[in-house]
């Protein structure tokens, strides 16, 4: 099969944004026409035809549906947000017009909050759509994905993937890599921000590639799409893990003296905080329609901006000050910080789903651009004001420096509470649930298992390694680094291999190298210090 990434390959759109894609349904050779090069033969279509089916049928059926909950802002109508819009996936270099994909799907009032044990309706195809709505019978998640999401709805909605809990780190960061590792995050916004434009230029050279997973397919073969998608999975089970550690830092700092026994065991303060979150988001974790939980992650960028205001309010208001002028560079521990930075931009595999979410795809270039550019700001902002108030006494997350006996420090601490736990964890858990058979009778109770197995198995993670720092230097080492930076190039190289410049397979190639380098060393001084740590 091949791909054309000419400007011939592109899908145009009119300034309204009211041209559709055609109907492959109808006739697929009428839409490769002028999309794909050489592809007219007979026996290339069937090829082609196929390679579309495998889409839709190979593991897991159920990543657009669940991280279209995971990634998105439902919002009312409020002006320039628009429409309530789920995001999707999709990726390209230019800012060409390209045409909306449509998906006319309906999401279900929120009357079954629980898993139960009954058939989903049947679903709707959309008009270039080969994916099924739902992945196994106990996986009925229909999303509402309509294309009217306006320019701000989706700013909001690529900012709220990436300013998460790594905005708490970042002074940590600079204080592992002193004031010149600060060149490594804007550097790593500078890469990332191209290769999500990348992953655009993938989803566009097939009408039929829908996410991150059918990029490694499209790639890789099958063999690629079952790594990418473990990738993708081990990196929201880890974000799991990390908000067990952080609820038991922080609360464990509001009420150091916390303990119970229980059968002759005494559990201190952070194992019985981690212990006592874990049970309160387990009911969260059974729902089997998350839509109201979704609206509870829409706070993030609230909260974030919250946390952000609370920071520089003690540090400027509340008269704490600043009381340090910090380390240059810090070469022996700089390798940590090289995590903790890259971990800040794990928004990938939300991306193109913001992308196909928009009544103007020729704006997603402008979108990424403002949520990277947003993003970094703050991430530096809050790395500078933090570091330059703690020194070197500044902890992995920087509410546990704040004064406790300010009002400023409760809210900040409080904020951090946010429920986005299920949504999270979610994703796991329905693509585990496609590798049961489907058995009525038993669905139920299999879903219940692997759920609460999953909650558990993140709370005995979390006990067995509450460093959350260099927790969060490991997934930035290892898996976002995969995700963001080796991933992408490689997965563009590979599909349209037969179109690329010299030039884009040096930029490629470079940035592989770059992921590449920076994950190995970040990898390895991750897992060093959390054995030395665990040894002590």
């Amino acid at each position: 099969m091949n791909h054309s990434v000419s400007d011939q390959s592109l899908y145009l759109e009119s300034d309204e944004g009211e041209d559709e894609r055609k109907n492959l349904s109808d006739n697929e050779e009428e839409e490769e026409d002028g999309n794909f090069s050489d592809s007219s033969d007979a026996n290339n279509q069937n090829q082609h035809q196929s390679k579309a089916s495998s889409y839709s049928t190979a593991w897991p059926k159920s990543y657009r549906q669940s991280m279209d909950l995971y990634g998105s802002v439902p919002s009312p109508n409020l002006g320039f947000l628009a429409n309530s819009s789920m995001s999707r996936y999709g990726s390209s270099f230019l800012s060409s017009s390209l045409t909306r994909r449509h998906t006319p799907e309906t999401l279900p009032a929120v009357t079954k909050p629980l898993l139960v044990d009954e058939e989903a309706p049947k679903h709707k195809r959309s008009s270039h759509s080969l994916l099924p709505l739902k992945a196994s019978s106990m996986v009925s998640h229909e999303m509402s994905i309509s294309n009217d999401s306006s320019f701000g709805q989706a700013v909001l909605n690529g900012v709220n993937v990436l300013c998460g809990v790594g905005i708490l780190s970042t002074p940590y960061a600079v204080k592992e890599g002193g004031w010149l590792g600060l060149l490594i995050l804007f550097a790593f916004g500078i890469l990332c921000f191209y290769t999500g434009l990348l992953l655009r230029y993938c989803l566009d050279s097939h009408p039929d590639l829908q996410t991150y997973p059918d990029i490694g397919h499209a790639a890789f073969g099958s063999t690629g799409r079952i790594l990418v998608s473990i990738i993708l999975y081990l990196e929201l089970y880890a974000m799991s893990v990390e908000y067990i550690i952080l609820e038991s830092d922080n609360l464990s700092s509001m009420f150091p003296n916390a303990s119970l026994s229980i059968g002759g065991f005494q559990l201190d303060a952070p194992h019985l905080f981690a212990l006592l979150t874990t049970l309160a988001v387990l009911p969260t974790v059974w729902l089997r329609d998350l839509s109201v939980l979704s609206y509870i992650s829409a706070g993030g960028v609230i909260a974030s901006v919250l946390v952000v205001l609370c920071l520089f309010w003690i540090g400027l208001v509340d008269e704490v000050g600043i009381h340090s002028k910090g380390t240059p560079l810090n070469l022996a521990t700089l390798p940590v910080s090289v995590g903790l930075y890259g971990y800040c931009y794990s928004g990938h595999g939300v991306f193109p789903n913001i992308y196909t979410s928009m009544a103007k795809p020729s704006q997603f270039p402008a979108v990424l651009l403002a949520c990277f550019g947003i993003c970094t700001l703050m991430y530096a902002g809050v790395a500078v004001m933090g570091y330059s108030m703690f020194g070197e006494s500044t902890e992995s997350q920087f509410t546990l420096n704040m004064p406790q006996d300010l009002v400023a420090s409760k809210i900040a601490l409080w904020t951090t509470k946010e429920i986005t736990y299920a949504l999270t964890l979610s994703p796991v858990a329905m693509s585990l649930e496609e590798l049961i058979p489907s058995n009525h009778g038993k669905s139920r109770f299999y879903a219940i298992a692997i759920r609460s197995a999953l909650a558990i198995s993140t709370l005995l993670v979390g006990l067995a390694i509450p460093f959350f720092g260099l927790v969060m230097s490991l997934i930035g080492s290892f898996l976002t680094m995969l995700i963001t930076l080796i991933l992408p190039p490689a997965c563009f190289l590979s599909i349209l291999r037969r179109k690329v410049t010299t030039t884009q397979v040096t930029i490629c190639v470079f940035i592989i190298t770059v992921g590449a380098v920076c994950s190995a060393i970040g990898t390895y001084s991750a897992l060093s210090k959390i054995i030395e740590k665990l040894n002590t």
